[in-house]
């Protein structure tokens, strides 16, 4: 993968690509701002889970909100910003320049705009925390390896779950995919190779109860939607890719300040205590949860953005 070591040095890295960050940036990279965009996938956020949007202006009738992101997200693309498929697992954003931790990489950026949402969990599964590093990951490209010919469980709906399910059967002899709802949000040619990996196993509609074991994870206790018989399947690993309604910070390992619900604090310009670094959408947790009021808050933090890089003392407003 590309553009993915320390070396290569961007005017901005925006970790998130929902509707406030690639409105960001729109922004930065029209403003001719080397911009990266490391986004996990497009039904990894509100929006992509979003099976009808209505009121989006500018949209005419209904589209999915995976299609409006893929709208905005070529726009994005047409100005020169870069999109990564990664994910943002620590920061160090007091470096000069700025550095992102993701799982294929290093990027570093003389500003950051976090837009990472609230989609994070605040419930763990019985047994999660517990087991954590000893059969309970987050992250199959960091782990995968340790799970050779094992039989291993992934929990969630998302093209990320779908893709993290599909690089395990690379390792695993056995992957069970249970998803939360009857129906996956991820796009039908991820959907059409997950049902032809004959290593790979659909259980729609099924929710972990529990993960269990003495040492190390030795099975999950799952029941399907409508029932509360509860069964149990043995595995050596489970990865875990499912979604709350908490801002999701944890990669920032308390760098930032942060309100007593865990929202990112902001000025007018959504620039945070740290000179550079910006955060937009629902992770501030300022307003109602709109795509239109998310994609507002990236475009003032894009300009913002351009303000602070090139040392001007106001923000320039462009119509063209």
């Amino acid at each position: 993968m590309s553009d993915t070591n320390a070396e290569t040095i961007y005017d901005v890295v925006i970790i998130g690509g929902g509707p406030a960050g690639s409105t960001a940036g729109i922004y930065t990279a029209r403003a001719n701002l080397s911009t990266l965009i490391l986004d996990k996938g497009l039904t990894t956020g509100a929006l992509g889970t979003t099976s009808k949007i209505a009121n989006f202006p500018g949209i005419a009738g209904e589209i999915s909100g995976a299609e409006l992101l893929r709208t905005i997200r070529m726009q994005a693309e047409s100005f020169g910003a870069k999109y990564i498929n990664d994910k943002a697992i620590g920061t160090d954003l007091s470096a000069n320049p700025k550095l992102v931790f993701g799982n294929f990489g290093v990027y570093s950026a003389r500003a950051v705009i976090i837009a990472t949402g609230s989609l994070g969990r605040s419930n763990l599964i019985k047994g999660e925390a517990e087991l954590l590093g000893r059969g309970v990951s987050y992250c199959a490209v960091c782990d995968a390896a340790f799970f050779k010919q094992a039989v291993v469980a992934v929990a969630g709906k998302s093209d990320e779950a779908v893709e993290e399910a599909l690089y395990l059967s690379r390792f695993a002899s056995k992957v069970y995919l249970f998803s939360p709802a009857p129906e996956l949000s991820a796009p039908a040619e991820l959907i059409a190779e997950l049902r032809a990996n004959p290593k790979v196993e659909l259980i729609a509609g099924a929710t972990l109860r529990e993960i269990y074991g003495k040492e190390h994870v030795e099975g999950v206790r799952f029941a399907r939607r409508g029932s509360e018989t509860e069964q149990d399947l043995p595995v050596k690993g489970v990865f875990i890719y499912l979604q709350g309604g908490v801002p999701i910070t944890d990669f920032l390992q308390g760098q930032l300040e942060t309100s007593p619900g865990g929202c990112l604090i902001v000025d007018r310009e959504f620039q945070t205590k740290i000179p550079g670094v910006f955060a937009v959408g629902d992770v501030l947790c300022q307003h109602i949860k709109q795509a239109v009021i998310a994609a507002s808050d990236g475009a003032t933090a894009g300009i913002a953005v351009e303000k602070y890089l090139r040392g001007r003392s106001k923000m320039g407003v462009d119509w063209k």
